[in-house]
């Protein structure tokens, strides 16, 4: 479902508003609305780089890293290829590594009985697109869909990473993680992560903004850099972080994806749903239906697609649509929310869009109840909108 191609490219510059205002004033011109969408570079293909993802019968969902990167090895070295090969394992659901690899040794690997699939490894990349601006406790989108208490609940926030020192977030630095290559840090560089953050669990103080599920823990799974690109083996990874480390009852939020369809990582976000943890993504922001993306297309029982609308309740011009995926539609145009350094922004997206939902899921599970619906839905059947 990613974030996907960047429709609009105009910055909308709005006078800031004294704090407890609610926002409801429509942009006269939604043309003007800079949508964080996928970079150029998102999908491309990493040359050499491929995803192998092993059947059930090959290796156990609980092996340990470990015992992946033996089984790994050992199928790399019967098929002919140097076991230096592999570069990265992952676990849980589907299950299976990253490896260097040729055209041919890929073909090789794909009539191996212990292989399910092959996968080249794409680039993930945002565009950066935001407005700093300066706060107010309870913005429109909140009141909108509703708000509560979330302490004592988690979200694992698979992004840019979040901002630790933000006065306005509780994020819980021992769970986080980062699955860059070559950096441990899971603090946020590049502030959609701690945007996405701060909609679902901004603080209830006297400062800043408010969250869907005020207070909640905000785990923070960096995917992505200081400019926003990463690569789908790192997600797999994050997915499979989180199948060990999660709870019945979490929420995962996805305000990214592939500008492409990927069955392994579609078939890793229904596993890590199949255990009670809910799923909360971004439908993405092609104006195209979002079956054609994943991980927004996949479908199943905890797993969420949301599509955005504006203050009006007007489907956004830039979002992906379809009722055979979408399940709700929530705020995404001009959203207010935390940002890095401590600062706060606005910013446009179905990516602010699924962090609405992930908070409610967090509030009340599955019993999500709906308020109203997206006006001027591309496909004609309304969804409808998320509400506490």
């Amino acid at each position: 479902m990613r974030l996907q191609t960047l429709i609009l490219a105009a910055l909308v510059l709005a006078s800031s508003c004294s704090k407890n205002d609610v926002e409801s004033k429509q942009e006269k011109h939604e043309d003007q609305v800079c949508a964080v969408g996928s970079a150029r570079v998102s999908g491309d293909i990493i040359p050499g780089q491929y995803i192998v993802a092993l059947r059930s019968n090959a290796i156990a969902r609980s092996s340990s890293s470990q015992q992946i990167e033996n089984a790994g090895e050992a199928i790399l070295s019967r098929n002919g290829i140097n076991e230096a090969a592999l570069e990265e394992t992952y676990s849980g659901g589907v299950t299976g590594f990253v490896a260097a690899l040729s055209p041919q040794q890929v073909a090789e690997l794909q009539t191996d009985p212990s292989v399910q699939a092959v996968e080249p490894d794409r680039i993930i990349a945002l565009s950066h697109c935001f407005q700093v601006a300066e706060p107010r406790t309870i913005t429109w989108n909140i009141e909108r869909v509703g708000y509560g208490d979330g302490r004592g609940k988690t979200a694992w926030v698979v992004d840019s990473g979040i901002d630790f020192e933000h006065p306005d977030l509780n994020v819980d630095k021992t769970r986080s993680r980062s699955f860059l290559e070559g950096n441990t840090n899971a603090d946020d560089e590049n502030g959609h992560g701690t945007h996405v953050g701060g909609v679902i669990g901004a603080l209830n103080n006297n400062f800043g903004v408010l969250g869907v599920a005020s207070g909640a823990n905000l785990v923070s799974l960096r995917v992505l850099d200081k400019d926003g690109v990463g690569k789908l083996s790192y997600v797999l990874q994050a997915l499979a972080y989180i199948n060990q480390a999660a709870k019945k009852g979490d929420v995962v939020n996805m305000s990214l994806g592939e500008d492409q369809i990927s069955d392994i990582l579609d078939q890793q976000v229904k596993y890590t749903a199949s255990l009670g943890i809910y799923i909360s993504m971004a439908a993405g922001n092609d104006a195209k239906p979002a079956i054609q993306f994943s991980p927004g297309r996949a479908n199943g029982t905890n797993i969420y697609t949301v599509s955005a609308v504006d203050s009006l309740n007007t489907f956004a011009s830039f979002s992906n649509y379809g009722n055979d995926v979408v399940d709700f539609a929530a705020p995404g145009v001009r959203i207010l929310s935390t940002f890095t350094d401590g600062r706060y922004a606005r910013m446009s997206g179905t990516s602010m869009a699924a962090p609405h939902v992930a908070g409610l899921l967090l509030l009340k599970g599955t019993a999500i109840s709906s308020s109203g619906s997206a006006l001027n839905d591309p496909d004609g059947i309304p969804d409808l909108i998320a509400k506490k």
